[in-house]
C-alpha cells in the first residue's frame, strides 16, 4: 500500500488549528459553566450538591431516620451520577453539613466535619451523615414529574436536572463559583425575610425589595454596615460591597477582648485572625 492509499485509508480531516483549539475550548468552557461550577439559579446547586442530595434521598436518609456512613453516601453518587473522584464530593458534602459555611445546612452530620477553626474534617469513613429537614422541602413531589430526567454518564440511570425546591434556596445559602468566563459570588439571605419578599414581589411586582429584604445574612454571624441606598444599588445592579465587623464584648475587670462572631469569609479562621492580631 503506498503512502497515498495508507493516508486516504485512514480517512484524516485537515483542520485549521485556531478553528479546532476555538471549538474545543468553547465546549469545555460550556460543561465547565453548566456542569460543574455555577449554581443553577432555579434551585441554587451546583451539579454536585444536587446529585448529593438526591443520592441521599434515594438511599433513603431522611431525618429521622439513622445516619449512614459518609463513605456509603459517596461512593453512590460516584457510581451512580459523578465520575469526578471521591475528595470532590466529599469535599462538597462536608460543606452542605457546616454551620459556619451554610446560612441554612443541608446535610445533618454525625461526627467531625471539620471547624472554623480551620481544622480538616474527619475521613469519609469515620463520619456520618443524613438529610436535613430543609433538604425535604428542596426534593418534595420529586417523584410526580415535577422536574425533568436525563440519562446519567453512562446511560443506566435517571437523574434530575434540578430539584423542585419550594422556596428561593438561591438566595438562602451564599454560594460561588469559578468557571471559564464568568464566576458568581451570591450573598445568603434570612430565610424568612426571602419568603416574604418573594410573597409580596408575586402580589405586587413594583414591591421595593429593601423593604422587606433588609440586608445579607451570612453564616457565623458578625455585623454587618450600610446603609439603605447601596443595598438597593446591589438588589438593583446584583453588584456591590459592604463591611462586615466581628462582634465582641469587653471585659474591663481583666481587660479582656472576647470575639464572639467572626465575619464568614474564605479565608477568615480563628487563628488567622489572631496572627494578624499577633503582628500588629
Amino acid at each position: 500500500m503506498s503512502f497515498d492509499e495508507a493516508y486516504n485509508e485512514q480517512k484524516i480531516i485537515n483542520v485549521e488549528i485556531n478553528r479546532e483549539v476555538r471549538k474545543s475550548f468553547l465546549d469545555y468552557s460550556m460543561s465547565v459553566i453548566t456542569s460543574r461550577a455555577l449554581p443553577d439559579v432555579r434551585d441554587g446547586l451546583k451539579p454536585v450538591h444536587r446529585r448529593i442530595l438526591y443520592t441521599m434521598y434515594e438511599n433513603g436518609l431522611y431525618p429521622d431516620k439513622p445516619y449512614r456512613k459518609c463513605a456509603d453516601t459517596v461512593g453512590s453518587v460516584l457510581g451512580r451520577y459523578h465520575p469526578h473522584g471521591d475528595a470532590s464530593v466529599y469535599d462538597a458534602m462536608v460543606r452542605l453539613a457546616q454551620d459556619f459555611s451554610m446560612r441554612y445546612t443541608l446535610v445533618d452530620g454525625h461526627g467531625n466535619f471539620g471547624s472554623v477553626d480551620g481544622d480538616p474534617p474527619a475521613p469519609y469513613r469515620y463520619t456520618e451523615s443524613k438529610l436535613k429537614k430543609l433538604s425535604l422541602e428542596m426534593l418534595t413531589d420529586i417523584d410526580k414529574d415535577t422536574v425533568d430526567f436525563v440519562d446519567n454518564y453512562d446511560n443506566t440511570m435517571k437523574e434530575p436536572t434540578l430539584l423542585p425546591v419550594t422556596f428561593p434556596s438561591v438566595l438562602v445559602n451564599n454560594n460561588t463559583g469559578i468557571a471559564v468566563g464568568m464566576a458568581s459570588s451570591i450573598c445568603s439571605f434570612n430565610l424568612e425575610e426571602v419568603c416574604r419578599t418573594t410573597i409580596e414581589l408575586i402580589r405586587n411586582p413594583d414591591h421595593c425589595v429593601a423593604d422587606t429584604l433588609k440586608a445579607p445574612d451570612f453564616a457565623g454571624g458578625a455585623k454587618i454596615l450600610y446603609d439603605r441606598a447601596k443595598i438597593e444599588e446591589i438588589y438593583r445592579t446584583g453588584r456591590g460591597s459592604f463591611k462586615l465587623y466581628a462582634k465582641y464584648t469587653y471585659d474591663k475587670s481583666n481587660n479582656c477582648i472576647d470575639i464572639t462572631e467572626i465575619p464568614m469569609t474564605s479565608t477568615a479562621t480563628s487563628e488567622s485572625i489572631i496572627e494578624k492580631v499577633i503582628d500588629r
